[in-house]
């Protein structure tokens, strides 16, 4: 068996929603140019790291970034598609600007919704929500890496990532929710 298996988690390149400040949730954008360099970024850090499956959403933006990466891992044969890594469902806030959200709702409410860690948008997702499928998630990954003895990469959203991030690193809710994932980076655990 290996000693020390890795975790290789990054975030989507940028897309026109983010650009725009909208809120993406599972809308299906996929990424700009500046979105695309990022990926590239990304593939050029992992460059020298090794994995064997990895692990992507059901949105192109996932995929898309992944397949940058991918270039430089011809070791990786296996890619399973896992939505307990989707990014949060803003409900009926997709799609809208946190501008215009804002002037709706107020700054008070998109503050709530925004970044409140009970707090859902009318028919989304809230912190605490998108962290119980996250938790399934690593529990599931942990055991299915160890069972296959595997490192494994995870283009994820910004949202699961912040999740992912408070539980393998035993992050505080507050810090939780004010965490910036950048687009050209990856974060890397040992399992």
């Amino acid at each position: 068996m290996k000693k020390g298996l890795k975790i290789y988690l990054f975030r989507h390149g940028r897309t026109e929603y983010n650009v725009g400040g909208k809120f993406t949730g599972h809308n299906k954008t996929r990424l700009t140019k500046s979105g695309i360099d990022d990926a590239k970024i990304v593939a050029i850090r992992l460059k020298n790291k090794k994995f064997q499956v990895a692990f992507k959403t059901k949105l192109p933006r996932s995929t898309e970034t992944l397949k940058e990466v991918l270039k430089f891992h011809p070791e990786c044969k296996t890619t399973i598609e896992d939505n307990k890594m989707i990014e949060r469902a803003y409900g009926t806030l997709q799609g809208s600007t946190h501008l215009s959200v804002v002037k709706k709702h107020g700054p008070a409410k998109y503050d709530l919704w925004h970044r409140g860690w009970t707090n859902r948008p009318p028919k989304g997702e809230s912190f605490a929500d998108v962290e119980k499928r996250v938790k399934k998630f690593i529990t599931n990954l942990k055991k299915f890496m160890k069972k296959n003895n595997v490192n494994v990469a995870i283009s994820a959203h910004g949202n699961s990532i912040r999740l992912f991030r408070r539980i393998m690193e035993g992050i505080s809710i507050k810090e939780t929710t004010q965490i910036f994932v950048p687009y050209d980076v990856y974060f890397e655990y040992d399992v």
